[in-house]
């Protein structure tokens, strides 16, 4: 399944769905499953949703699911003007369009965005948990679908929105809401085309994710271990094509995230911390801290016994040694203009 808002790493539920969903396995009647979720609150109406969608995805049942969410969408849209001023349909309403949409992007399609779009757009001064957290999980999931058709300029403004809704809600329900914060942070890595941008945004929330890692939260660790990997990807990337300035940014804020992910030395942080030291000795103003920070990972390839990386250690320095040699000054001395 593509990186969307119903992965469990996005939005972990937090609310008991066990009761509406032994509920909903008795109805059969879409109208019957709209009543059965508007008698509970909507945290628990929206975890029973996104979850069951999430379980029917993962086996292989997406049609089946999206199936059914279609039939209560129908339902809801043809009570048209009757529900028109009941805010708890409404938003029920959105939430199922948004959880359609992140399951037709699959198939490449925005049509149900436009929909969950317009029923929020009814009033555009609500600004409660339930609305923000449909609309955050929604331009999540455009933004990965703009992102993907190359529409990059759209896909950074939506990402960027549902950065600030998360943000806005972790700040009061940070274990609830922590977990898409740092999701919706690794969605900017990807469709941010301009690398100082993303730098800057990700520089701008680091306290915010760091303050995340401390709660015994095991949906933030995964989101942040998600993190990890993508500003590792993008080191790589930098790394590859000789911009090893900018590298040395996104290996050391990976770095510090996975520090604290992984408080006891692990192999994953040495071999981050390789790919740190060789961006390094690629910065001649950096270049002694790199073989500073090399020389710290022998020892401790050493204690670990990874000898892969003991050996590419040992090249990197060798290469940094023989490059000291300035061998084109040497070349003017011994011929000069």
């Amino acid at each position: 399944m593509k990186p969307l808002s119903l992965e469990p790493v996005f939005l972990p539920a937090t609310a008991d769905t066990a009761n509406i969903r032994a509920r909903l396995k008795k109805v059969r009647a879409p109208e019957d499953s709209i009543s059965s979720l508007l008698g509970t609150d909507f945290d628990t109406a929206y975890d029973t949703l996104r979850t069951t969608a999430a379980a029917g995805t993962a086996a292989d049942e997406a049609a089946q699911v999206t199936s059914t969410l279609a039939e209560m969408d129908s339902v809801l849209s043809a009570a048209g003007s009757e529900g028109e001023n009941d805010s708890q349909r409404i938003i029920l309403h959105a939430a199922i369009l948004q959880i359609l949409t992140a399951l037709h992007i699959e198939q490449n399609s925005l049509d149900d965005a436009a929909r969950a779009l317009s029923l929020l757009a009814r009033d555009p001064k609500r600004k409660d948990t339930p609305f923000l957290q449909v609309l955050g999980c929604l331009l999540y999931d455009i933004s990965h679908l703009h992102g993907e058709r190359g529409e990059f300029k759209q896909a950074e403004r939506e990402v960027e929105k549902s950065i600030k809704v998360f943000e806005r809600l972790a700040k009061t329900n940070p274990d609830r809401y922590a977990s898409p914060h740092v999701m919706a942070l690794n969605g900017a890595t990807s469709v941010y085309r301009n690398r100082v941008k993303q730098a800057e945004l990700l520089a701008h929330y680091q306290a915010a994710t760091s303050s995340y890692l401390q709660m015994l939260n095991s949906g933030v660790e995964d989101a942040a271990a998600r993190l990890v990997e993508s500003l590792t990807a993008e080191g790589d990337t930098l790394a590859r094509m000789g911009r090893h300035r900018e590298a040395i940014q996104y290996y050391s804020r990976a770095l510090k995230y996975l520090t604290r992910l992984e408080p006891a030395f692990t192999l994953h942080q040495l071999r981050l911390s390789i790919a740190l030291g060789k961006s390094m000795l690629s910065v001649s103003a950096m270049r002694e801290k790199g073989v500073h920070l090399l020389n710290t990972m022998l020892h401790k390839a050493t204690k670990i016994n990874a000898l892969d990386e003991h050996r590419l250690i040992v090249d990197a320095l060798y290469h940094a040694k023989s490059r000291s040699l300035d061998i084109l000054s040497l070349w003017h001395k011994v011929f000069p203009k």
